[in-house]
């Protein structure tokens, strides 16, 4: 049985996590050619002088069985030879022959690659759409855990469930500080178990990178109910990771949706939005891009209509893989002004995040109180939404509470005070924030300099 019908064939959870493709026993197992094999295990011998066998397999991410058959047959061909060998059956090192390390030099020119064995295209394909069909969908008791403590109104968190539920897009939008970000960054917690994400992928003869220590994470806590053999007969060129989420803005462009070929590294980058396989893809400050938010979300809509994307290597050979992905727009600009109907149209669901009731926002403002260890005062949160929130017609949002009480505690700190509530520090911190005058220090102000100047 070949890897790829192993994988396909494997639909099971492991105490509730997906089950990894077996541990490869053969190099047939792999799905690799041995030259390929031979090429990787020749680098890393060219900088390692002699290498013990344990330490390629790591480097490598191989079973001692491949291995061993890699170096046997580089040892046959007198690529290879043994430099040292020990009492135990592992304990083996092997060095290069001067035949071995001319190949290997001209084997680095053409592509540095030396990381871990990559797993075949078609492999990866099917674990994809295996763990897809294998995720679990958020359902409303989930919601309702992971905001009970949130101001926002029930409307928008099951608009937003819903669309997660569906594994659906969805556009939040609104004005800035409503709480849009966060709410897609909590609705990226509720993504459940885990995915296995490949080292590496190869593609013909080029290798392209799909793994992302900064993106992809290990779970929580590692299955402990499966027996650590089992955890070890596993393929060790996939890592389990918790479901990716990433998050980009203004910075994202369109050629960051590309395949990228890294000269120093010798092989290609996977793109953003494939390296989010199988967790969530927000894409804030819509319509602030360099590209225009239409072109951009145009991008989107084949792999979002189809599950699957394309991919071009350099010289045109383009392959597909799986778009898994759940994608969350956000932006502060009104939706018809930055996407046309056709665009709108291919969105999911379009939920609207404003302004919270007056309840919720002294609700959400003692909270923040608890946060940052302040007393709350009522008379001073009074004054703040009757007063400053009213009279200067600024909305009620989500953002405001935590930004002034951190300016509050930011002033008490500078002066070597604990921090207090009081209407002269909501007065200083709502000044800071928006560069007005409090009404209470006006009169005090002198606007000669302003006249001067104006």
């Amino acid at each position: 049985m070949d890897l790829q019908t192993t994988i396909a064939t494997g639909g099971e959870r492991v105490d509730g996590q997906p089950a990894l493709p077996p541990q490869p026993k053969t190099v047939r197992e792999t799905g690799l050619e041995l030259t390929l094999l031979v090429e990787l295990a020749a680098k890393n011998l060219f900088g390692g002088g002699k290498v013990h066998l344990p330490v390629l397999t790591t480097r490598l991410r191989l079973s001692i069985n491949v291995m061993r058959e890699i170096l046997d047959f580089m040892v046959a061909e007198q690529l290879a030879e043994v430099a040292w060998r020990g009492d135990a059956d592992i304990d083996v090192q092997y060095q290069l022959t001067a035949a071995g390390r001319e190949r290997a030099v001209a084997w680095l020119e053409r592509c540095p690659y030396a990381g871990p064995a990559p797993v075949p295209l078609d492999a990866y394909r099917a674990l994809v759409q295996r763990q897809s069909a294998l995720s679990s969908s958020v359902a409303a008791g989930d919601i309702t855990a992971e905001f009970a403590d949130d101001c926002l109104p029930a409307s928008v968190r099951e608009l937003a469930g819903a669309a997660l539920h569906s594994h659906r897009s969805l556009l939040l939008h609104g004005p800035s500080g409503s709480g849009k970000t966060t709410l897609a960054r909590r609705l990226g917690r509720l993504l459940q178990g885990t995915v296995g994400v490949p080292y590496a992928i190869v593609v013909g003869q080029e290798i392209v990178q799909m793994f992302d220590a900064a993106l992809h994470q290990p779970p929580m806590a590692p299955p402990q109910s499966r027996p650590m053999g089992e955890r070890r007969s596993t393929d060790a060129r996939w890592a389990l990771c918790r479901r990716p989420v990433l998050h980009m803005g203004a910075e994202l462009a369109l050629d960051m949706l590309d395949l990228r070929h890294d000269p120093f590294s010798g092989c290609y980058h996977a793109p953003a939005h494939i390296k989010a396989t199988g967790g969530l893809f927000i894409v804030d400050d819509l319509g602030r891009q360099r590209t225009p938010a239409a072109e951009l979300l145009n991008r989107f809509s084949r792999p979002l209509d189809t599950g699957a994307e394309y991919l071009a290597l350099q010289g045109g050979h383009k392959f597909a893989v799986p778009f898994d992905v759940t994608m969350i727009f956000v932006t502060n600009l009104e939706p018809h002004a930055v996407l046309d109907a056709s665009s709108l149209r291919r969105l999911g669901y379009k939920v609207h995040v404003g302004p919270i009731g007056e309840t919720a926002y002294r609700t959400l403002f003692r909270q923040q109180c608890r946060a940052f260890g302040i007393e709350p005062d009522e008379s001073a949160l009074g004054y703040l939404v009757n007063e400053l929130h009213r009279d200067s017609g600024q909305l009620l949002l989500a953002s405001f509470p935590r930004e002034i009480l951190s300016r509050v505690a930011d002033f008490a700190a500078f002066a070597g005070q604990p921090p207090r509530m009081s209407v002269a520090a909501i007065d200083q911190a709502w000044s800071s924030m928006f560069a007005t005058v409090a009404p209470q220090f006006a009169g005090a102000v002198d606007t000669s300099l302003f006249e001067r100047i104006g």
